[in-house]
């Protein structure tokens, strides 16, 4: 009986504390995913709130049946956005084959730092009336075509 009663407990102590080992790690990772989470969705807010542009200049040249269509568009905030993850709409249709895409004459950077201008050259085959510049942090610009 003494034997059968120490042996018991000794086993419900050791399962308590294999219990309370795996619910303290399901525990610790949950909250270090929620605290990754939120600091990420802070930094997406400062981020959002930091970005602005502002279109400067568009020009459409006609040839053919086919418009050229040149955007400038200057980063006035003070995030950094990325070039792939900057989409252009004209009439609101997606643009995604561009002639070519440069932040101040360089092509092969992704970054747009703040004060710098992208331009975007683009053909459509019907005459634009409006172009909207959207930046991956959902800021957005529009400028009518006179």
């Amino acid at each position: 009986m003494g034997f059968s009663v120490s042996g018991s407990a000794a086993i419900i102590f050791a399962a308590m504390f294999i219990a309370f080992g795996m619910f303290y790690t399901a525990t610790t990772t949950s909250a270090d995913r929620v605290t990754d989470a939120t600091d990420d969705w802070r930094d997406r807010s400062l981020d959002l709130q930091n970005a602005a542009i502002t279109v400067e200049n568009v020009t459409v040249e006609s040839s053919g049946g086919t418009y050229a269509v040149n955007a400038t568009v200057l980063n006035t905030g003070g995030a950094t956005l990325a070039v792939s993850r900057t989409d252009f709409l004209i009439d609101n249709t997606y643009q995604t084959a561009f002639v070519d895409r440069a932040v101040e004459g360089d092509g092969e950077t992704d970054l747009w730092v703040p004060g710098e201008r992208l331009t975007a050259n683009m053909t459509v085959g019907s005459a634009p009336s409006r172009l909207r510049v959207v930046t991956d942090h959902g800021v957005a610009a529009t400028e009518v075509i006179a």
